[in-house]
């Protein structure tokens, strides 16, 4: 794995080893920076389920300022730290060691993108938009951007957002909300 395109381009990404996060594919990543931007000229984004912290950092590179990662598996988290040394730019991202549901206790954004991969797919990923929205995390015109299984079919409208695209590639789908 690596850093697709921006400031960090080719970079390698570690990932984490066992099953306990399925990291997404340099393929889907891609694929996906394509449909949301590629590129942006600043902002903040959120990655509530960060895995090996690949997405935000693809973000980061692709113009986004500030990350802010959550992740509760210890070993995760060493591999974010290692990922984000790689990147030679740690003040850009805070790592929150613990649960989602713990963080959206504690957060403060507005967040312009938001990643939201979670184990469980779709009841988490409807219940932490829900959250989200009601907390006011989320910025005007913020993009919400879920990877679930192929399967998995998320509602149309959640909260005040609705779904602007959604994608299949392989055995995933990646549904981006919008207001």
């Amino acid at each position: 794995m690596r850093i697709i395109s921006g400031d960090y381009g080719g970079r390698p990404l570690k990932t984490v080893a066992g099953k306990t996060t399925r990291p997404t594919s340099d393929k889907v990543r891609g694929a996906m920076f394509n449909m949301i931007g590629p590129y942006f000229h600043g902002g903040h984004v959120l990655d509530l389920f960060a895995g090996s912290g690949g997405l935000s950092i693809e973000a980061v590179s692709r113009g986004m300022a500030q990350a802010t990662l959550v992740e509760r598996d210890r070993q995760a988290q060493a591999v974010i730290r290692e990922n984000i040394a790689m990147t030679k730019q740690a003040s850009k991202f805070q790592l929150l060691p613990m649960e989602a549901k713990q963080a959206l206790q504690l957060l403060q954004g507005p967040f312009d993108l938001v990643f939201l991969d979670p184990p469980y797919a779709e009841e988490t990923i409807v219940e932490t938009i829900t959250e989200l929205c009601q907390k006011q995390l989320l910025a005007e015109e913020v993009m919400v951007v879920c990877e679930v299984d192929k399967r998995v079919s998320l509602p149309e409208e959640v909260a005040d957002l609705g779904i602007w695209k959604e994608k299949i590639y392989g055995i995933s789908k990646v549904v981006v909300y919008v207001r």
